[in-house]
This record gives structure tokens, C-alpha cells and sequence, in this order.
């Protein structure tokens, strides 16, 4: 059985044993077939809000919060129609911000892929950064003690605007909507809180789960507290073409976009697997092992405890460059030694969700990695094993669990998130 894993900006084409192996992909939604009409009629017809262009005057400024070079989000085909609605407020009076979060800032290049050169060079953009004390501001604390601390410019706007892409989330539930806010234009005192231990190792911090999920509880209580006065989510399909837009009030637009999505994107088993092969989606969500952690996330809801992750993730920026995932990988020889050293009392460092996320997955099944972007060393140092062939690797582990060993594969990781059922 031959199937197409997505890798980097291509596909690997990879052989697999027929008869035991079954491929788990996104139930397959057509695109929508005018965009930009559906994007207008969304706007203009908005859920539990009146349309855009009559809740902004002239002279009020306009933040506008966009994805990342890290999100395959579709900001070029939704921000000109949504600009559009705001032709009667002066370009100068609009900032558009790139909610980093605490990624890396996004290049001049970056940008014009994302947003369209017209966009760039006509608005106002500014990568936000976690990092800058003096762009931010403090609004107090939100339950559970979780600090708020945002861009300024944000908080500061007389109209602010979310535009996300909802899918689910590996500890988060779903992104999109209010995560536009925080983590993605929060200062790094309200990330870490947002990702620390206590909220990681929550049993229902997890995929497509937001209620009862205390880290999406504390991102919402941020979202309402600074005031969120329109929002934009929309679903893709595979083909990165939108299949579903609404627009409104934030808190109505990602429950209807959130269930829209699980019904295409998370599928249910009734029994795990011994070998799970996954992706992180290919480009632009598998630019470093940080992001591919997700796609091992993926693959280990339906994982045997003591099978294996195959997981292709091309990972062209390396580990990446920013924050300390590098560092506290290092820290520490073994996934247990870390997560000893993470859940330690008073031990709070940037990027250690990821590591824990990564840990405990390996406390499950055995890891292997192919990823081009990095050395079979530096693979190894982060835990995880090198390999080139992703079938070979495959085939070996399912020998080694033996002759009725099954497989499962994700071609685009984590959009499509497996679970099993309460009976499982």
C-alpha cells in the first residue's frame, strides 16, 4: 500500500504492508468555492454581532490579530475582503499584529507570504514579541492566578479584531479565536503561566476538549477580560482551502467553528495500535521538532503502551532557535529524568510544555524521527531516534511486536486527531 505522507512543502511516498494497516486522513471537505464571497457574506452576516463595517467609526484605531509564518492560515485570502469592510477607517489608523506568541519574529519575506505584498507595504504590521516589557501591558490576574499580560497596541486599540484558523489543539482543545489573544499577544509571564506544569499535566488538557480544559477556561477568561470586539475563524482542508468561515462574537464563532471541525478532524477506535505513523502536516507545521511534537501528540492517542511513533517531520529551522526547548532537552539524559526535573516545585522555563508534552509520549512508545532539517545528532540528543526510511523503520517495528501487529497512518498528523472510545 503506497500512501502520501505530507513533508516539508512535498509528499513522501512511502510502502506499507497492505492488510494490516489502516490510513486515518481528514474526512475530505470540498473548498468553498468563491472565498472571498464567503468571507463577505460572513462579515456582513455575522453570529450574535452586528456586520463589521457598521461597529467601526472613522476615527477609532483597529488591531488586528494575525496567525504566524507557523499556521497555515489563509490571512492573504481573508485579510483584503476584510480591509474592504474597513475601507472607511484611514490605513494609518490600522496595526495588524502577528500573534507570535513566543515564536520567533516573522521576516519581511514571511510576511509578504502570508499577508500579500500590497497588505505590507500599504498597513501597519508589527510581530508582536513576549518578550518586550515596554510593548505590553498589565490588566490584573484572571483565575487559576493566571497573569495578563498583552501588546500594547492590542489593548490600546479602540476596535480589536481576531482572525484565526481552528483545528484541534494538543493541549489547548482547538485553536483559533481566543487564542489570538492569549497566547498569541501575550507576554511571556502569561504563556508561562498558561503552559506551565500543573495546567500540562491537566487530564483534560488535551485535544478538542475547551470546556473543563483549565488551559482554554484561562484563555477565554483573557480574551473577555481585555474585550474582543469581532472575531474571524475558518476551517481548511488539506488543500489549504477554506471550507467553512464565520464570523461574530468570539466566543460564538469558535464554538461553531470548533464543532464544525471535530466532526471532520477527530475520528474515533475501539482498539490501539502497535506502530503509529505520523506527520506534523507538512509546511508550514513542520518547520521545527518544537511543532512536530504535536504530530507525536497525534500519534499517541491510539499508540499501545510499548509500541512506536514513526513520525516524518522535515523541520528545515532545526529545533528552532528561539526560547529554551533545545537547552532543557539537554538538560537532562533521559524523558523521565526530565519530566522529574519539569514537575519539580518552582521549575518554570520557556518551551518546557513542549518537552513535557514530548516526554510523557515517550514514557509510551518508542520514538522515531526523520527529519532532514536536522543531524542524527542533534535527533538524538533530543531523545528521539534518527532514521532516513520511514517504511523500513516501520516494517521493523511492527516484526518486532509480531505477526498480528497493526498499523495505523496519519498522513497529515495532526489534522486528523484519533481517540479512543470509553470502550477501548
Amino acid at each position: 500500500m503506497n500512501v502520501q505522507l505530507a513533508y516539508g512543502r512535498g509528499r513522501l511516498a512511502v510502502d506499507f504492508p497492505d492488510g494490516r494497516t489502516t490510513v486515518l486522513e481528514p474526512a475530505y471537505v470540498r473548498g468553498l468555492r468563491d472565498e472571498a464571497t464567503a468571507i463577505r457574506e460572513a462579515l456582513r452576516a455575522p453570529l450574535g454581532a452586528p456586520p463589521l463595517a457598521s461597529l467601526v467609526r472613522p476615527e477609532q484605531t483597529v488591531a488586528i490579530s494575525v496567525c504566524d509564518i507557523t499556521r497555515p492560515m489563509p490571512s492573504r485570502t481573508l485579510l483584503p475582503v476584510l480591509l474592504g469592510d474597513l475601507a472607511h477607517v484611514p490605513d494609518e489608523r490600522i496595526v495588524i499584529l502577528i500573534a507570535t506568541g513566543t515564536h520567533r519574529p516573522n521576516d519581511r519575506a514571511e510576511l509578504v507570504e502570508m499577508l500579500g505584498e500590497e497588505i505590507v507595504g500599504r498597513y501597519r504590521v508589527v510581530n508582536h514579541s513576549a518578550f518586550d516589557d515596554d510593548g505590553l501591558t498589565y490588566l490584573g490576574d484572571v483565575e487559576p492566578r493566571v497573569p495578563v499580560w498583552l501588546n500594547r497596541l492590542w489593548v490600546e486599540a479602540d476596535f480589536r479584531i481576531t482572525t484565526g484558523f481552528v483545528e484541534p489543539h494538543f493541549f489547548a482543545g482547538f485553536s483559533g479565536g481566543p487564542k489570538l489573544v492569549a497566547p498569541g499577544l501575550a507576554g511571556f509571564r502569561t504563556t508561562m503561566r498558561l503552559h506551565d506544569a500543573e495546567m500540562i499535566a491537566s487530564p483534560n488538557a488535551r485535544w478538542g476538549v475547551t470546556e473543563g480544559n483549565p488551559i482554554h477556561d484561562a484563555i477565554r477568561r483573557i480574551a473577555a477580560h481585555v474585550g474582543v470586539h469581532f472575531s474571524v475563524d475558518v476551517a481548511i482542508n488539506r488543500d489549504r482551502q477554506i471550507t467553512s468561515v464565520a464570523a461574530g462574537e468570539l466566543f460564538a464563532v469558535h464554538a461553531a467553528m470548533a464543532e464544525r471541525v471535530k466532526r471532520s478532524a477527530m475520528q474515533p477506535f475501539d482498539a490501539p495500535f502497535d506502530v503509529v505513523v505520523t506527520t506534523n502536516s507538512g509546511y508550514p507545521l513542520d518547520q521545527n521538532l518544537y511543532q512536530a511534537v504535536k504530530g507525536l501528540s497525534a500519534a499517541a492517542q491510539v499508540v499501545k503502551p510499548g509500541g512506536a511513533i514513526v513520525c516524518a517531520a522535515e523541520c528545515a529551522d532545526g529545533l528552532p532557535d528561539h526560547g529554551e526547548y533545545g537547552a532543557i532537552l539537554s538538560a537532562r539524559n533521559s524523558p523521565d529524568a526530565l519530566l522529574e526535573m519539569i514537575c519539580a516545585p518552582g521549575h518554570n522555563r520557556h518551551d518546557q510544555w513542549e518537552v513535557q508534552v514530548q516526554a510523557q509520549i515517550q514514557q509510551r512508545a518508542a520514538v522515531f524521527l526523520k527529519a532532514d532539517g536536522l543531524s542524527p545528532d542533534a535527533v538524538r540528543a533530543a531523545h528521539l531516534t534518527p532514521i532516513d526510511d520511514v517504511g523500513a523503520t516501520t516494517r521493523e517495528q511492527l516484526d518486532r511486536c509480531g505477526p498480528a501487529a497493526r498499523l495505523c497512518v496519519l498522513p497529515e498528523g495532526p489534522q486528523t486527531i484519533p481517540y479512543l472510545t470509553a470502550a477501548a
